[in-house]
C-alpha cells in the first residue's frame, strides 16, 4: 500500500474534486456553529439526498421534515405515565431524522473519517467493508457515498427486505449472510473471506471494535441528553438512568460521558431474551432487529454498567402492533385517553426502539421510581424500516383486533416486570468482560494485554474518548487543505 502522504493526498484531491467537506463534532453537537452559507445550501436539499452537505445533517438536531430543513432542539418524545405504567418520566431522543432514517450515520462517521482525514483510507482504490446487522452497513453505505468512497455491505439474510433495498439503491456491494439478528459470527466469517480474498482493497470497519462509533455518541448523544435534561427538568428531577440495548455498544458510549456528568445514574444494558448472552451466557435467534448479539462488543464499557436487562421478543413484536395497527392506535387514543398527536408519533419506534422504552420501563419499575426520576433511552430508527414485518404479522397471525389491543397493553406494557434483570457486582461485570476474550482474543487477534488494559487500567476509555478533540483538530486541518470550506466561510 502507498505510504500515507500519498493516500492522503488522494484523499484530499478526492474531496476537492466532489466538493467534500467533513463537519466537525463540535459541529454536529452544536448546529449553530456551522457556517450560514452551508445552511442556506440545506434549504435546498433533502434529508435523505445523496449529497455531500447532508454530512452537515448527522445531528440529533435536524428540524423534523424531509425536504430543506434547519435545525432547532434536540428531536424527541416523552412517553407518558398512562402509556408506560411507570411514574418516572421516560425520554426517548428519535433518530428518525437523521439521514437514512437511523442515528447510525453518526456511528459510521467516526470509523471512516478518522482513517480518511489521517491518510489510512485511501478512496480512489479502495472500499470501505461494513459487517452490520442492519442499520450500520446503511449508514456506512451513505457517509461512504457523501465522502465519495465505495462500500460493502455485509448483513444477515434474514433482516428486513427495506434495508436490501435501500443498500442497493445506494450502489453498495451486498452480501447477505446465513441466519437471522443473532448470527454475528457468520458477518464476521464473511468478511475474513473478503479479506482473504482482496486483500488491502478493502478496509474493514467493524462496528463492534471500532471506537469512532462508541466515541460519535460519546461526543454528540451524550451531550444531547444532557441538554435535553436540562431543558425538561423541573426543580425535583434527577437523571436517574439510562437504558439501551446493547447493540453494537456504540450507543452505549454516551453513557461514559453522562457518567461524568451525572456519576449516580443507572446504566442498563438489554439484549434479545431469548438469546440471553449479558445475562447468561446464553445463545439463541431472535426477532428485535438491530441489536446484534452472541458476543459482547470490544467496544463496550463492561465497567460503566449497572444492570442487564432481557427483553423478550414476542411482547416486543405485538407492541410493534399496539402502536401501529389501526386497531392498536384507536384504543390508545379513546380508551386510554393518550394525547392523539403522541399516539400518531410512536410510529417514530422502530423495533429496537421499542425494545429500548420496554427496558425503560423495566428500569424505573427495579428502581421503584418515580415521578422525580429521568429515564433517558433512543429510537435508533422508525417503523419506516419495518413495514414488511407488520404485514409479514397480519399473514402469519391475522387481523389486530380491538380485543388484541386491549391484551397487548395489558399484558405486554403493563405486564412488564423486573424479571430477567440482574444488577452487577463487580465478578458479574468481570465475568461479561470475560466473554469478549472467545470472539476477540481467539477469533479476531486482539491481545490479552488490551483487553486486561479494559479492565484495570483506569485511564484506557477516558483516553480514548479524550482523542475527540484532536479529530476535531485533524478534520479543520483537512477541509483547509482541501480548500472547499473557504467558499463558506
Amino acid at each position: 500500500m502507498n505510504n500515507r502522504k500519498q493516500v492522503l493526498e488522494n484523499t484530499i484531491k478526492r474531496c476537492r474534486e466532489r466538493h467534500i467537506i467533513i463537519p466537525t463534532y463540535k459541529q454536529m453537537r452544536n448546529p449553530e456553529l456551522i457556517p450560514e452559507k452551508i445552511k442556506d445550501k440545506l434549504k435546498n436539499i433533502g434529508l435523505w439526498d445523496l449529497n455531500s452537505l447532508n454530512l452537515f445533517r448527522i445531528t440529533w438536531k435536524n428540524e423534523p421534515v424531509e425536504f430543506g430543513g434547519g435545525y432547532g432542539k434536540v428531536n424527541y418524545i416523552e412517553l407518558p405515565p398512562q402509556l408506560t405504567g411507570v411514574k418516572a418520566r421516560i425520554i426517548m431522543l428519535i433518530g428518525k431524522f437523521f439521514p437514512t432514517g437511523a442515528h447510525k450515520v453518526g456511528a459510521t462517521f467516526g470509523p471512516l473519517v478518522e482513517k480518511l482525514v489521517t491518510g489510512r483510507f485511501d478512496p480512489t482504490r479502495q472500499k470501505a467493508l461494513w459487517p452490520s446487522t442492519g442499520n450500520y452497513c446503511r449508514g456506512g453505505a451513505y457517509d461512504s457515498y457523501l465522502l465519495g468512497c465505495k462500500s460493502i455491505a455485509v448483513l444477515p439474510e434474514g433482516m428486513s427486505k427495506e434495508r436490501f433495498d435501500w443498500l442497493h439503491k445506494v450502489g453498495a456491494e451486498v452480501f447477505a449472510t446465513p441466519g437471522t439478528e443473532s448470527n454475528v459470527k457468520e458477518i464476521y466469517d464473511k468478511v475474513k473471506e473478503l479479506l482473504k480474498e482482496r486483500g488491502d482493497e478493502i478496509v474493514n470497519l467493524n462496528q463492534f471494535e471500532e471506537i469512532g462509533n462508541s466515541l460519535w455518541h460519546y461526543a454528540v448523544t451524550g451531550p444531547a441528553m444532557e441538554e435535553v435534561f436540562n431543558d425538561i427538568k423541573n426543580e425535583n428531577n434527577r437523571f436517574s438512568g439510562v437504558f439501551l440495548t446493547q447493540g453494537s455498544a456504540g450507543t452505549l458510549g454516551s453513557t461514559d460521558y453522562l457518567r461524568e456528568v451525572f456519576p449516580t445514574m443507572k446504566v442498563c444494558a438489554g439484549e434479545a431474551l431469548q438469546c440471553p448472552t449479558l445475562l447468561l451466557n446464553g445463545y439463541g435467534e431472535h426477532r428485535i432487529e438491530g441489536i446484534g448479539d452472541k458476543h459482547v462488543p470490544w467496544i463496550h464499557n463492561i465497567r460503566n454498567m449497572d444492570l442487564v436487562a432481557g427483553i423478550d421478543d414476542n411482547p416486543n413484536i405485538r407492541m410493534m402492533r399496539l402502536f401501529n395497527e389501526p386497531a392498536g392506535k384507536e384504543y390508545l387514543k379513546k380508551e386510554l385517553k393518550i394525547n392523539p398527536e403522541l399516539v400518531d408519533k410512536l410510529e417514530l419506534l422502530g423495533i429496537s426502539s421499542i425494545a429500548n422504552l420496554m427496558g425503560s420501563i423495566k428500569l424505573a419499575k427495579y428502581y421503584e421510581m418515580n415521578e422525580n426520576d429521568v429515564v433517558f433511552t433512543v429510537a435508533t430508527d422508525s417503523m419506516e424500516m419495518y413495514g414488511s414485518r407488520i404485514i409479514e404479522e397480519r399473514e402469519k397471525n391475522g387481523e389486530f383486533t380491538p380485543v388484541d389491543a386491549a391484551v397487548s397493553f395489558e399484558a405486554d406494557m403493563l405486564g412488564l416486570g423486573i424479571d430477567n434483570i440482574l444488577e452487577l457486582s463487580y465478578y458479574n461485570k468481570r465475568r461479561i468482560h470475560n466473554l469478549k476474550y472467545f470472539t476477540w482474543i481467539e477469533q479476531q487477534g486482539k491481545t490479552v494485554e488490551e483487553l486486561n488494559n479494559q479492565w484495570y487500567d483506569d485511564n484506557y476509555w477516558k483516553s480514548r474518548y479524550a482523542k475527540v478533540d484532536e479529530w476535531d483538530e485533524e478534520i479543520m486541518e483537512f477541509n483547509e487543505k482541501t480548500g472547499v470550506i473557504k467558499e463558506y466561510l
